[in-house]
């Protein structure tokens, strides 16, 4: 059974359980929407998910359908089971206040994504330095092969894309809609997801 899609608001971040087995899809309702994701095993919040180990046994950056994503312990928290856009980004770290404060200038900083996951997250007793970088869905990471520089351009999800993920494992999950403009092509917008029981 899948449930209703569940709204993130603009700017703001939730968090939740999700059984072993079961499905999270992610959606971006309106197009060009970043929607940070970050997982941690709900029995041990030691355990949370990699971007080094995943990219590394990957051997490439740019995980799409049947890539699993590992944790710091090289056990596989999700794998990904659909993906209609096929870019994402795991390199970055969850926009935060100092962000916006170092990137952009900012005298009055949002809390970013990195604030909205640690409100979201603190009533399971993971606090914020537990925050790993998370799987930045939809996120258009551009790299310079020779230089290492990197850009992010506009999001490649157009309305109704989506990502869908199989828990391999009981897990706490944390996910927001992107505050930083530079990552939504300057404007934002909500994400919607929903969970489904396995089949």
């Amino acid at each position: 059974m899948c449930g209703h899609p569940q709204k993130i608001e603009p700017r703001s971040g939730v968090a939740f359980t999700l059984k072993r087995g079961q499905r999270l899809t992610v959606i971006d309702p309106e197009g060009e929407q970043v929607a940070d994701l970050v997982a941690f095993v709900r029995d041990d919040i030691d355990e949370v998910i990699s971007s080094g180990r995943t990219i590394d046994y990957a051997s490439r950056l740019f995980l799409t359908t049947g890539d699993p994503i590992y944790s710091n312990r090289s056990n596989v928290l999700l794998d990904i089971v659909e993906d209609t856009v096929g870019r994402h980004d795991f390199l970055l770290t969850p926009c935060s206040a100092d962000t916006f404060r170092i990137i952009y200038g900012d005298e009055h900083p949002h809390r970013g994504c990195f604030g909205n996951l640690a409100a979201a997250l603190e009533p399971y007793g993971i606090g914020p330095d537990r925050i790993p970088v998370a799987f930045n869905v939809f996120m258009h990471v551009a790299i310079d092969g020779t230089t290492g520089e990197i850009a992010v351009k506009p999001p490649l999800s157009r309305a109704g894309d989506r990502v869908v993920f199989e828990a391999k494992v009981d897990l706490i999950v944390g996910l927001t809609a992107c505050s930083a403009l530079q990552s939504n092509n300057y404007a934002f917008k909500p994400i919607l997801y929903a969970i489904a029981d396995p089949a």
